[in-house]
């Protein structure tokens, strides 16, 4: 069936009654965070979408060597950032968070120190409030949070050489200025210990106001997360505020919608990535892949690195998509056409060309196209397009000349377009051969413009 993309929104009276009441933005004069960290989107992984609390010393270290192992470091994977339930139910008798003494056993620096010998880059989980999403659910005991410990916890994390804080709300308590001051206590915790973290939050965590989307965190945050949790499906269809996860479609629905607000240094957050989780089929985690690079989101995968196919390891890998998600100038794609059965995502690139992304929201395959005057481009005489899944460049003439492809359901192609003048001879410019009009018929196109 078709599905039209639709982000949720607040009435036009309740966005005049949150502006009033300071809900959206932060407080006048607020810059951005700038800790000299994540001047692109981070990359790495995380062991929570694959294992959740089934996480030891052992596995951690195999994750990072397979990381490193198996080209994804090269890619720009870096970060490997252990999640929940590291920690022993109680703190020392100074107050200092302690590891787990029996799936951790060397402790927290000595797998950091691991993890950094490899080249890469070393991340933990905490929270602000009293318990971690694992304490609170039951599947770990104590309540070990850093409510109350904020300096000592951050002294802590820059002893142990974190390079990655995830700090997750984790309780349905607290209102929004709340939560500004609990995550705004850490960064300060973390910026006076002098080493440079990237700072991860999520408001979300078991809140229902879901305060990700309703305010920006840039001030506060490198990143934050916008959505409820992922799941490795293409659209749950469920209501957020019942803490119901969300899948592909669903979370693109609430995060494209935030573009203004991201850029060098703070990210808009859709969450982990699912692919090679499983629940998605290799359409759709391509299309999952896709527009996250788009969004400019942070591209930390969730996947077993030690048992992953060479499909999943190749799609992670590819460079043309990777490139767009860590485009220096840093704008997120914003949505350029959301008719029943696509969606067009076109995106600003540093050296003045576009990517644009040509989503199959409907479940059968069909011919989906666009032009450059349509994703944003000047007028130019030509147009290079490459395909960044395959690598292949043809040449478009002129802003109105469609490109696209077919489109399996659930599926996406997604583009590279540079503007330039291209001679075909004397005088001439390169012109399509034969040029497609934008349509949801089954036909295939012209080759000339299927790149």
């Amino acid at each position: 069936m078709h599905r039209r993309l639709r982000a949720p929104k607040l009435s036009a009276a309740a966005l005049v009654l949150a502006a009033a009441a300071g809900l959206l933005v932060p407080a006048p004069g607020a810059a951005a965070l700038d800790n000299g960290t994540a001047r692109t989107p981070p990359m790495g992984w995380n062991s929570w979408n694959s294992y959740g609390c089934a996480i030891d010393e052992q596995l951690i270290r195999d994750s990072a060597d397979a990381l490193a192992a198996s080209g994804l470091r090269e890619a720009g994977y870096r970060y490997v950032v252990v999640d929940d339930c590291w920690m022993a139910p109680e703190r020392d008798r100074a107050g200092r968070l302690v590891a787990d003494p029996v799936r951790f056993p060397a402790g927290i620096k000595a797998l950091a120190d691991h993890v950094h010998a490899l080249g890469l880059r070393f991340g933990l989980y905490q929270v602000p409030t009293e318990r971690t999403c694992a304490q609170r659910g039951g599947a770990l005991p104590g309540a070990t949070g850093s409510r109350g410990h904020e300096r000592q916890d951050a002294a802590a994390f820059a002893e142990w050489g974190v390079d990655y804080l995830k700090y997750d709300w984790c309780s349905p308590e607290g209102t929004l200025a709340d939560q500004v001051a609990a995550f705004t206590l850490m960064r300060d915790a973390l910026r006076d210990t002098g080493r440079p973290i990237v700072y991860s939050i999520n408001p979300n965590s078991y809140h229902p106001d879901k305060n990700g989307a309703r305010y920006d965190w840039s001030p506060v945050a490198n990143l934050w997360r916008t959505t409820e949790d992922i799941t490795a499906a293409w659209a749950t269809r469920a209501d957020p505020a019942d803490g119901s996860a969300q899948g592909v479609l669903d979370i693109t629905g609430v995060n494209a919608r935030l573009a203004g607000q991201a850029g060098p240094g703070h990210w808009n957050d859709p969450d982990m990535l699912e692919v090679g989780v499983g629940g998605l089929s290799d359409d759709e985690a391509r299309t999952h892949l896709a527009l996250w690079a788009q969004m400019a989101a942070p591209l930390i995968a969730g996947n077993r690195l030690t048992a992953m196919p060479a499909r999943i390891r190749d799609l992670l890998a590819t460079p043309g998509v990777i490139a767009v998600d860590q485009d220096p100038l840093g704008a997120q794609g914003t949505v350029i056409d959301d008719r029943e059965g696509r969606l067009v995502v076109s995106r600003p690139l540093a050296d003045g060309g576009r990517s644009v992304s040509l989503t199959n929201t409907g479940d059968g395959p069909a011919v989906l196209a666009t032009t450059a005057a349509a994703a944003g481009l000047p007028d130019a005489g030509s147009y290079a397009v490459t395909d960044l899944w395959t690598g292949r460049t043809a040449t478009v003439a002129g802003p109105s000349v469609p490109f696209g492809a077919e489109v399996p359901g659930h599926g996406t192609a997604v583009y590279r377009l540079e503007p330039r003048a291209v001679a075909d001879g004397p005088g001439q410019r390169w012109r399509a051969r034969s040029p497609v009009k934008p349509s949801t018929s089954r036909c295939r196109l012209p080759s000339v413009l299927r790149v």
